[in-house]
């Protein structure tokens, strides 16, 4: 196993104790069954997945690797929390997911040993529970292959997310364990652009998400003022 500096044991405690019900549709992690196909949907749109190297920062459970896999791709799925990982693989295994594989090791370490060997680097609902988000930002620009994208989702610091995000989907409406975010680790789309820019990435695509509690539904949009998604891009080493 790879360790890494730059992860916090309380955040991986946190997600080691609810892996079990990781596909669980109703359980905890119900939003994000709800939001995987849009943001899947997104990424496909910008990048063909068919017979594309993916890997998956932060993967958890597998929800997005094993579509992504599902859609054509190659998948390598990587976390620290053990138990998700667990998880991940024997849901692959029960579903028969083709092409999917995971691994328990850091995004930095994995830069290391793989630099430019993926098509496509996802990094969703990820970089604000981590001490260091720069640092994932710059490993994930080393991972994927110049011309290749790299696509983040998190979640904006101001007063409407901590209504929303916080209060209201963990306190409120219980879509979410209470703890699950902390205010002081969410990131302004400036932060972000700015992590990118300064490890090479070109942001090509914002997107945000929205969600209406009356419906329980899930939909894309311009507004990036809670949740929002990135698609960036590697600048191409030709010309």
């Amino acid at each position: 196993m790879n360790t890494s500096s730059n992860v916090d044991p309380a955040e991986l405690a946190k997600f080691s104790d609810l892996a079990h019900r990781w596909w669980d549709k109703d359980s905890e992690f119900r939003p994000l069954h709800q939001i995987n196909p849009l943001r899947l949907d997104w990424i496909a749109s910008l990048c063909p997945l068919a017979d594309a190297a993916a890997l998956d920062v932060g993967c958890g459970g597998g929800i997005l690797a094993d579509a992504m896999a599902r859609r054509g791709a190659q998948v390598l799925g990587i976390d620290l929390a053990t138990k998700a990982l667990r998880v991940a693989q024997l849901h692959a295994l029960e579903a028969q997911t083709p092409n999917v594989t995971y691994r328990e090791v850091s995004a930095e370490a994995l830069a290391k040993e793989q630099p430019g060997q993926y098509d496509v680097v996802t990094c969703m609902e990820m970089l604000e529970h981590v001490p260091d988000p720069a640092a994932i930002v710059r490993a994930c620009r080393t991972l994927v292959k110049p011309g290749g994208w790299v696509f983040f989702s998190t979640i904006n610091r101001n007063a409407k997310s901590f209504l929303f995000a916080i209060v209201g989907a963990e306190y409120v409406l219980g879509m979410l364990p209470k703890g699950t975010h902390s205010y002081d680790r969410l990131i302004r789309p400036s932060e972000l652009a700015r992590y990118c820019r300064d490890s090479g990435l070109e942001l090509r695509h914002t997107r945000g998400m929205e969600y209406n509690p009356l419906t329980r539904r899930y939909w894309l949009s311009a507004d990036t003022s809670v949740n929002y998604m990135f698609a960036t891009q590697r600048p191409s080493e030709l010309g």
